[in-house]
């Protein structure tokens, strides 16, 4: 869960803010995907990024934060269902970004396994998570909305299509899945196929 940032352009301060956030941000998911989100500390992080754990605050408010400190996924999500063609539904543009991210060349099913390692099992994060896919609900209903004001079956629209990402972490899917599996990165994104058609078919009108 870590969000991309091209400092590149910014001025030598802003530059080396971003790049020691961002260097904080990769030690905690490389931290989590491998010993789980209970088994680190701050300080843990903070000694990975080659910063004090006073630097990581002045970043960060708190351990949590750095989970939830990615957009990238959401935001891709919203720029797949702007940029599909003319009757493709939604749920098939969801489809399509969760399949490019399974075969971003990070392994069959890898990115499924590390989020299950690294936080699937944790309790302290359960509320958090339940807010950040509420958060997703909020950002996917505004946007299928557009200008008009969001209707009831907008909102169950919504749900359907989180549900769709919901659906990619969770347990069930992993058991029926093995990312060890040489076929697993084909297995999952003919799983998410056949999903986004249930989802077509149930999608709501107006």
């Amino acid at each position: 869960m870590v969000k991309r940032i091209e400092p590149a352009d910014l001025p030598l301060r802003e530059r080396k803010k971003a790049l020691t956030r961002q260097a904080i941000l990769d030690a905690a998911a490389r931290l989590f995907a491998e010993h789980g989100y209970d088994n680190v500390t701050v300080a843990d992080i903070a000694d990975a990024a080659t910063v004090s754990v006073k630097t990581l605050f002045v970043y960060f408010r708190s351990k949590e934060d750095l989970v939830f400190a990615d957009s990238d996924l959401l935001d891709a999500l919203l720029a797949g269902l702007d940029a599909r063609e003319p009757g493709a539904s939604a749920a098939r543009a969801v489809a399509d970004v969760l399949i490019a991210a399974v075969h971003d060349g990070t392994g069959a099913a890898r990115g499924l396994e590390d989020y299950h390692h690294a936080y699937g099992g944790s309790v302290s994060l359960r509320s958090g998570l339940l807010r950040m896919w509420s958060e997703w609900e909020d950002r996917v209903t505004e946007h299928l909305a557009g200008d008009a004001p969001a209707t009831p079956m907008t909102r169950l629209h919504a749900i359907q299509l989180v549900g769709l990402v919901r659906t990619t972490t969770s347990p069930e899917l992993r058991a029926a899945i093995d990312p060890a599996d040489p076929r697993a990165a084909q297995e999952l994104e003919r799983w998410l196929r056949t999903a986004a058609k249930v989802v077509e078919a149930s999608a709501p009108a107006g």
